[in-house]
């Protein structure tokens, strides 16, 4: 498994850093972290998913946000001036939604990274940092999983994300611009929303566990996860800006241990003092 250098030793260079989703749960960490640096930082989100809540504190003087989609290519003009690193982070990011609306999730998650990738090499950005996900692998038979492994996405939302890989290793060898790849397993922690009915699975069930209900399983609860918090992301995000790369790179962005779902109601049920059986249903299609 390939690694990214230790964080501590990573002092990131003062520039002008974009964050698109930088209003979402994973991009607004990436913009808490740059703004403590006190980083110029450029934000661009059309808040569909992405809530001001998340970013409110972290506005001032370094601070830009744009309200733009990045499907859209002519709301795009101008996003990338003076900008030095460039960390993707807006999408889609649901198997089910993907499922439900694949149009949807190929205009925001491939058109989406094809015009941030262009825009990037017309401005001549050092690099881009795209958020893959583990959904390319789709159900990986072996574990654990390595970035070397034949990719099978069973979802949209998967190929989506393979497709944006794709993009990305096509810009760099082509277009000679640096750009990282990060497939990101089952990310959780403060900021991400339980209220959605495509909502993660660790903040639904303590959503749900803190009311006394019973968390929704699909399936028998032994399939396995790897879980990977939050700031473990944002590192992986800095350390691959700091890469003295010259071309492409994909890594795994994830804890290297597996829990079923199962075990996860168990571990909640110590952690809120409960004892909420979970409800088992018919298992969701096209999910590994």
């Amino acid at each position: 498994m390939k690694k990214l250098k230790n964080f501590f030793s990573v002092e990131v260079i003062m520039g002008r850093y974009l964050i698109t989703g930088g209003a979402g749960f994973i991009g607004s960490h990436i913009v808490e972290y740059l703004y403590k640096k006190s980083h110029k930082i450029r934000i661009v989100d059309n808040f569909s998913t992405g809530k001001w809540e998340n970013i409110q504190e972290f506005t001032g003087k370094n601070v830009e946000v744009i309200e733009a989609d990045i499907a859209w290519r002519n709301q795009l003009k101008g996003i990338m001036k003076d900008i030095e690193i460039v960390y993707h982070q807006a999408a889609i990011p649901s198997v089910p939604k993907s499922i439900k609306n694949p149009r949807a999730t190929y205009r925001a998650n491939v058109m989406g990274t094809l015009n941030i990738l262009q825009a990037a090499k017309d401005a001549g950005v050092i690099c881009v940092i795209f958020a893959s996900s583990s959904s390319v692998y789709g159900t990986a038979s072996n574990l654990p999983v390595y970035e070397d492994i034949p990719l099978k996405p069973i979802s949209p939302y998967g190929a989506s994300k393979l497709a944006g890989e794709h993009l990305c290793r096509v810009f760099s060898e082509i277009y000679q611009l640096n750009t990282i790849c990060l497939r990101y397993f089952n990310v959780f922690g403060p900021r991400q929303d339980p209220k959605s009915q495509y909502a993660a699975v660790i903040p639904r069930f303590i959503d749900k566990m803190l009311k006394g209900q019973q968390p929704v399983i699909y399936g028998d609860g032994f399939q396995t996860r790897d879980f990977t918090y939050i700031m473990n992301v944002v590192k992986a995000n800095i350390l691959a800006s700091a890469c003295e790369n010259n071309g492409e790179g994909i890594f795994n962005i994830a804890s290297s241990s597996s829990r079923s779902i199962n075990e996860l109601v168990a571990l909640l049920n110590t952690l809120l003092k409960t004892n909420i059986p979970p409800r088992y249903i018919k298992e969701r299609a096209n999910e590994p």
